[in-house]
């Protein structure tokens, strides 16, 4: 964790809505903790992708770790940054299963500020190119998101979801032509393609198993 070990593992904080409907800051503990002995913290990116072994053995873990840590990490600040990280990184059964990526492609400012850069159209190439099927973050009404949408996603006049495999119709709203048969059919698109890249360079990489848990 580096520099975030101060930062982030000694202070306390308690946070209301965990307990009242209505959203507020947090609260600051004025007495620090020491950090843990029984295991060690890890940090990353809010957003994951779970497998579902993992999942069901943060909810029913079959030893006390993934319970431990949620009451940790219950007075934790940024949890969503920690508690994923530091459960798998502390489990000899899935430290050695991680990605060290979080599949977004994002841009700071120089230096960097709280948050991201708000992306828009000339981040449009960079951001294909990336190879990542995710971005953030952008402004509402960006013209961008539209591009997104119409070269991307192929919507069209509204259309709320993308058509699926399934679907060779042209109506925006509808599959008019929907053949029973073709239920659950994918056919893998440009992106599909796009991800696959990335993730064969992400494990094929050199120094995959060293960038895993560090």
């Amino acid at each position: 964790m580096g520099w975030k070990l101060n930062k982030r593992g000694k202070p306390i904080i308690i946070d209301p809505g965990l307990h009242t409907l209505n959203k507020s800051e947090i609260w600051w503990v004025i007495k620090q903790r020491s950090l843990p002995t029984a295991f060690k913290l890890y940090t990353g990116s809010a957003w994951t992708i779970l497998s579902r072994s993992f999942a069901e053995y943060c909810i029913i873990g079959w030893e006390n770790l993934p319970r431990t840590l949620l009451l940790y990490y219950t007075n934790f600040v940024s949890s969503p940054e920690g508690y994923f990280q530091t459960v798998i990184c502390n489990s000899e059964e899935y430290k050695n299963t991680t990605v060290n990526h979080d599949l977004h492609y994002i841009t700071w400012d120089i230096p960097p500020k709280q948050h991201p850069r708000s992306l828009g159209p000339k981040d449009y190439r960079r951001m294909v190119l990336s190879n990542r099927p995710f971005a953030r973050k952008f402004k509402n009404n960006n013209p961008v998101l539209n591009k997104i949408d119409r070269d991307l996603l192929k919507r069209r006049n509204g259309q709320y979801f993308s058509a699926g495999g399934w679907c060779s119709n042209d109506d925006a709203r509808g599959c008019l032509n929907l053949q029973v048969e073709k239920y659950g059919v994918l056919k893998p698109g440009t992106g599909a393609r796009r991800l696959r890249t990335l993730l064969k360079k992400l494990i094929s990489a050199p120094h995959f198993a060293k960038r895993q848990c560090r």
